[in-house]
């Protein structure tokens, strides 16, 4: 009986092809503009984002919906489906975090796959098939397999996200840990957290979401922590084999792209001090702004629009998007505000289905903000993940029910 290993499969070349060829993107932009857009949002847009009707105004943040990198993912999705148009395509999890896009996609033929772990469904996959990576990118372990299957892969990954990629990469090869503020379970931060591992696979990582997290670590980088207790607060948010004692040492901060910008300067602000109260300098401690432009655009925008007195605040957008979650809890510290997922969710002015960012569900709220017959300024905005189209139908609903039909809106 032969004692020899088998031999190890041999490694696909790389197979990624251009997809956006002008004759390509030509059609797609047809398409998208025809799913998406919305000629009402443009001309709003136009006025300087506000529109005032009898007793009723609805004022546009000045940033929001669609960013470059939602964009280009979208135009690289339809465009593979053209490119292929006989091939299984399928997706890594979402394109982006919007019900809305992936349904189309959906009926475009693309097949979602498992994003949380490696299914059998990727052991089914061959050379004829097209594997589309989300705008979020996807764990190496991922990118490894399909390469592997030998697939055609249409990368659409943010270039902010490779941004993140390349300096929690050069925290590893230099033995810094990476503190990664973001959700340990979202699809960017796996992807973030895989490369903080390095090319050797030695790096390490710790992941932190709250400002409650974060004075854990400090208080143990401090040297006043818990080992057991620590190691058990982060199970799941931290790489294979980390050790608190050996890996808080040299610290390096990075973020999930869409967190709240504010949130991810005091986490830096907190365990850079942390660090020099420890070693008396911030020596061994390095930090990289890493929060994308569109994010941060978004949040400042909201900012602005918060300064004129508004009675309601709509964020659109998918109750699973990061970015638009962070929008509503700026907007909720303010006035109330329902993050809702389409206009569907708008029964009244009174009734309003909407995530609670804090429950993390959907629900119902039956209050009375303002009387029919006053004046009311509703603000409308959106996280880079929603299209204009769905924004439009915000608008149209929120006039609507304030007894304004559509023919008004658009002579106004």
């Amino acid at each position: 009986m032969s004692t020899s290993s088998a031999p190890k499969p041999k490694k696909q070349k790389k197979r990624r092809v251009n997809v956006r060829t002008p004759e390509v993107m030509e059609r797609v932009q047809a398409e998208v503009e025809e799913h998406y857009r919305s000629s009402i949002v443009e001309k709003l847009r136009a006025k300087g984002g506000s529109l005032t009707i009898g007793n009723t105004t609805i004022r546009l943040a000045q940033q929001f919906g669609f960013c470059y990198g939602v964009e280009r993912a979208i135009d690289l999705a339809y465009a593979s489906r053209r490119v292929f148009p006989e091939n299984r395509i399928f997706l890594i999890g979402e394109i982006i975090h919007n019900p809305e896009v992936n349904r189309q996609l959906s009926e475009m033929g693309i097949v979602s796959l498992p994003w949380q772990e490696l299914s059998t469904d990727y052991d089914n996959l061959d050379e004829n098939d097209v594997v589309i990576v989300p705008a979020f990118g996807a764990p190496i372990s991922f990118m490894d397999k399909i390469e592997r299957q030998g697939c055609i892969t249409v990368d659409t990954t943010c270039g902010d996200v490779m941004k993140v990629w390349r300096r929690v990469r050069d925290y590893s090869k230099n033995g810094v840990t990476s503190i990664i503020h973001g959700k340990a379970g979202h699809e960017e931060t796996r992807a973030t957290a895989s490369r903080a591992r390095g090319d050797d696979r030695h790096g390490h990582y710790l992941i932190v979401l709250t400002l409650e997290d974060t004075e854990e670590v400090c208080k143990y980088i401090r040297g006043n922590g818990d080992r057991k207790a620590f190691l058990e607060r982060f199970a799941g948010s931290v790489s294979e084999g980390f050790d608190p004692d050996k890996h808080l040492t040299q610290l390096g901060v990075a973020n999930q792209t869409t967190m709240l910008k504010s949130e991810t300067e005091e986490i830096q602000n907190r365990i850079r001090q942390a660090v020099i109260d420890r070693d008396g300098s911030d020596e061994n401690y390095q930090m990289f702004d890493t929060i994308c432009g569109a994010t941060q655009e978004r949040q400042d925008a909201l900012f602005e629009l918060l300064k004129v007195k508004m009675d309601m605040l709509l964020v659109v957008g998918g109750y699973n998007s990061s970015n638009t979650t962070h929008l509503v809890e700026i907007g909720e510290k303010e006035l109330p505000t329902f993050f809702i997922r389409s206009s569907e969710c708008l029964h009244s002015l009174e009734e309003i289905v909407h995530f609670d960012i804090h429950q993390k569900e959907e629900v119902t709220s039956t209050t009375r903000i303002f009387d029919p017959a006053e004046e009311v300024t509703i603000g409308i905005t959106a996280g880079a993940s929603c299209p204009n189209n769905l924004i439009q139908d915000a608008v149209i609903k929120a006039f609507e029910l304030r007894g304004i039909d559509l023919s008004e809106i658009e002579e106004a």
